[in-house]
């Protein structure tokens, strides 16, 4: 009768301890939703994301509408919700790495969950855009940034 107590109570206890420790182990780099079909993208700070823009191969998006400035080195303004319409100015090859932001990160949230339904496999968003960036020291040009 102990055995079978011991037991009964020391299952639950021990499942319990395994979903704590499994989901502390998420690291904020990763994939914004850890559920099946989840997302490609890489939700990362201003030094990432400038790491991330070196990258000559990259295409760097401003996803904000309407236009309160960018990032220099943006390759491309299209607003988040003409992405689908606006297809053919982006990269053909799915495989091109994305680099995506907005002004506050709300917009390029959406964005990057469109982007992954049109299939792009590299995605990395800036977490806080243009805000993070301009608290990180970094500058912006146009409305905000002069």
């Amino acid at each position: 009768m102990r055995v079978r107590f011991r037991l009964l109570f020391a299952l639950p206890l021990t499942a319990a301890l395994l979903l704590t420790v499994t989901a502390c182990g998420q690291g904020e780099s990763t994939a914004r939703s850890q559920t099946a079909g989840a997302s490609p993208a890489r939700l990362v700070g201003p030094d990432a994301f400038a790491e991330a823009m070196q990258d000559p191969e990259r295409q760097v998006i401003n996803v904000h509408t309407p236009d309160e400035g960018s990032i220099p080195g943006t390759d491309l303004a299209i607003p988040f919700d003409q992405l689908t319409a606006r297809a053919d100015q982006l990269p053909a090859d799915r495989g091109t790495g994305l680099a995506v932001y907005c002004m506050s990160g709300n917009m390029s949230e959406t964005a990057v969950d469109t982007l992954t339904d049109m299939g792009y496999l590299d995605l990395t968003e800036l977490r806080g855009g243009m805000e993070a960036w301009d608290r990180s020291g970094r500058p912006l040009t146009g409305a905000h940034g002069g």
